[in-house]
């Protein structure tokens, strides 16, 4: 373990395009394996929160529009439509 902190913890966006030159590149053997594999997995995570919290908008909106007839208005429409639009991209 080396005492000078790494490119990937002082500059994460010019590790990344050192890591896409690198894989450009093929260079497999100069790879930041360690971080790499962290990183897609963290990116991973982040995606299927962002997917859980997007259903559960809709699903809420959803349950308004259906037993809150009343109260039904534009915004909860364009809610609905819109998390309906990014859940399908």
């Amino acid at each position: 373990m080396s005492l000078t902190p790494s490119l990937y913890e002082t500059d994460f966006y010019a590790w990344t395009q050192e890591q896409v030159k690198l894989l450009s590149e093929g260079k497999w053997h100069q790879l930041d394996l360690k971080n790499i594999i962290e990183e897609i997995e963290s990116l991973g995570k982040q995606e299927r929160q962002q997917l859980r919290n997007r259903l559960g908008v809709l699903l809420g909106h959803l349950l308004k529009w259906q037993f809150q007839r009343t109260h039904r208005s534009k915004s909860w429409l364009a809610t609905l439509w819109e998390q309906h639009r990014r859940l399908t991209k």
